[in-house]
Formats: C-alpha cells, structure tokens, sequence
C-alpha cells in the first residue's frame, strides 16, 4: 500500500503525540471524487444515496451532501438524526432495515421521509397503523428476499433463511395484504443481495433478476407499477490489492443497456453506497508496543487491536498494511524487530482474538514505535468496533481538512 504524501505527512504528525497512540485519519476527497463520477457515468435515472452505515462520521455525511449525492439510507432513528444534522432533509432519506420501531416509524412518517422499507407483513400492518393514526400516507417499497445467491460475493443477503425482507416464495400471499392497506402507497421494489461484489457480470446478474421480478409483480397485479426499483449496492472493494478493482465505467455502460432493454428508462433506480465511497477515504493507524518471538512467529503488538478496528478479523479480511518508521530509541539493547517475514499483529487485549490481521501479513520492518497504518478503513471501522471492551481510550477521528 502506498500512502500519499500528505497521507504519510499527516500520519507522522499525528503519531509524535504519544498521549495518543491509535486513530483513524478521513480524507473525504477519494468519498467526492468517486460521487462525482458516478454522477457522470450513470444513467440520470439512477440516483446515488449515501449508506451511513459505512461511516456515520459527520465528515462523510457532509461530504455527500456536497458531492450531490441525492440522499441517505438510514436504518436508525439515530442515522435520521444524524443525517438531518449534517444538513440532508428528511424528505431525502430512504429507511431499510428490520425490526423498525414503532417510535422510529412515526417519526418517519410525521418527517415525511421519502420511502420506508418494508420488511415483513407486521411491519406494514405498524406503519399503516401509524399512518391511519396521523392522517398520512406513506411511500412505500417492498423489500424481497430473492431466491437466488451472487456467487463470488464478500456477504450474501439472499437466497437463505433471512430477516431481511419478504421471501420471494411468499411474495404472491404476502404483497397483495400489502398493496390493500390504504395508507400505504407501493412505489417499488428492494431486492439487495450481496455486497463487497467485484464481478461486474454477477452484478449484473443481479440486476437483471430484480428487473424480471418487477416485471413479474406488475404484469401480476393491474395497476400496480414498480416506479422505483432499489437494487442496493455491492460495488467491491479489492482489500487484497489483487489489481481487481470494481470498474464503474463497465458497470455504468452496461446497466445502460440494461434499462434500454427492458424499458424501464421511465423508471427510478436506487443505488446505496457506503463501502464503496468510504472505504479508501480512512486509514487507522496504531503505534506498535511490543514485538517478540513466540514458537517460530513475531508477534506485533499494537496500542490498539480488534476493539478499535473490528472489521478484519469479523469478515476474515486483511486490509493492506504499511508500517512507518518512527525511529524511536530503542527500550533496551537488542530488542526485538520483525525484518522481512510474516507475523501476528494485534493488540492488547487479554484474547487471541485481539487480531488486526485474521492471516499472518508479511512486513519488510517493523520496529517498537513505529506505526502500522491499516489502509481501506474508512468503511466499517470505528463504528463498527468495540470500544469499550477493557476500558481502553477510544481512538481519535481525525478529518483532514
């Protein structure tokens, strides 16, 4: 992983304050520079939501709102607030999600957001409830859990057992109770089904099931019409740095097609973005504390572990890694280094599961006090760790500016 210069500069920077040993650093200017060509490249029908989930940090809601993002998938009262706070109008929120609370479906409601989600049949029983209560309607999609898998993907939403959404095997029993609840107003379909995808075909794939599902839905039931149709995201991300990158431009040119086909040019589509916008926008950098032989292998020990950067060792993936040398006095005369070979890296925590890389990473050298920089961590990182597991200081945000 090569780091920019102001990258590397800020790094240092930051690292000589030894009161903090651990922190993530946001550039949100790779998050703008991907909004923005998207924008270009994609069909106009196609609109791009930033999926907060990814990164809540008001530095990146801020940053979409400023890129022309057209709004935020939100699957919290909590993001709705957040995401209202950073400046986005309720009207521009789009809210996913099981297990929606009746508190966060009125507040949905009387805010006017533009489309809930509907996940299950009392799902849509509450909101219409809620609805009748107020005097309102709602827009609504129909969340479907498809009968089909995306092979090659980092997580599979479909094609199993799930909470996400309405079974596509019920879809015929259950949607007509849907579309009679008066006020409920169907737009469209939510058919996402894998995430973390490289393959543009298997996308694609995707794509084309959920245009064939819409199809089937209208020519089934007279009158109604999938205007909207959400395929969620599942752009990739290469964390091994294999040279796979996701190609928008062939996925763009190709979706084109797609929609030409089918003639649905009259339609609105639906894409929510977090990892994709926001992984390559954050590094988390960690100050190595120890470093010793045990059994045959070095073992790296970091001021901060898996309580701050969870994400590695919950998916099983190694983000690319650098170490910056700090050229630090050395603690005692010869101590140990890792000099060109594979090691453990964790932290300090009293497990085993306390990794930073779930696989043994090769390092050229690392020395005590240098600082192991994780890069592709501007997605799923602080939010998603656990921070408060032994007490530790929780690390800084830091956003370049």
């Amino acid at each position: 992983m090569q780091l920019q210069p102001h990258i590397l500069a800020a790094i240092r920077k930051h690292a000589e304050t030894p009161a903090q040993r651990s922190f993530y650093l946001y550039d949100t200017a790779p998050m703008r520079g991907k909004i923005k060509n998207l924008k270009a490249l994609l069909p106009e029908n196609v609109r791009i939501y930033y999926a907060m989930k990814a990164n809540p940090h008001n530095a990146f809601l801020v940053a979409a709102g400023e890129s022309d993002a057209h709004g935020i998938e939100i699957a919290s009262l909590g993001e709705a607030q957040k995401a209202v706070d950073a400046g986005f109008s309720p009207e521009a929120l789009i809210f996913t999600g099981p297990g929606k609370s009746p508190e966060e479906l009125a507040w949905s409601v009387s805010n006017r957001i533009e489309t809930v989600h509907i996940e299950s049949l009392t799902e849509a029983h509450r909101l219409e409830a809620i609805c009748a209560t107020l005097g309102q309607t709602q827009d609504i999609l129909v969340r479907v859990n498809p009968n089909f898998h995306i092979h090659g993907a980092q997580a599979n939403f479909s094609g199993d057992s799930s909470k996400l959404g309405v079974d596509e095997s019920r879809l015929n029993e259950i949607l007509p109770q849907i579309l009679a609840l008066p006020h409920l107003n169907f737009r469209g379909l939510h058919v996402y089904s894998a995430s973390g995808i490289l393959e543009i075909k298997d996308l694609l794939k995707n794509c084309e099931l959920v245009f064939n599902l819409a199809r089937r839905v209208e020519d089934t039931y007279q009158g109604v019409r999938c205007d909207i149709i959400d395929f969620g995201g599942g752009f990739g991300i290469d964390y091994l740095e294999t040279g796979n990158d996701f190609s928008p431009e062939t996925y763009a040119k190709s979706l084109k097609g797609m929609i030409d086909k089918f003639g649905f040019n009259d339609r609105q589509f639906v894409l929510e973005l977090g990892r994709y916008l926001t992984a390559d926008s954050g590094w988390y950098c960690t100050e190595i504390l120890d470093i010793k032989h045990s059994l045959g292998k070095k073992q790296v020990i970091c001021a901060g572990g898996a309580h701050q950067f969870r994400r590695p060792v919950a998916l099983g993936i190694n983000h690319p890694l650098t170490i910056i040398p700090m050229h630090r006095p050395q603690i005692f005369e010869g101590q140990e280094v890792a000099d060109n070979e594979s090691v453990f890296i964790g932290g300090p925590l009293c497990n085993t599961a306390d990794k930073l890389a779930p696989k043994d990473i090769h390092v050229d050298r690392a020395e005590i006090g240098d600082i192991a920089v994780f890069g592709l961590a501007g997605a799923y990182g602080y939010s998603m760790s656990h921070l408060d597991f032994l007490s530790h200081a929780h690390p800084l945000e830091i956003v370049l500016r």
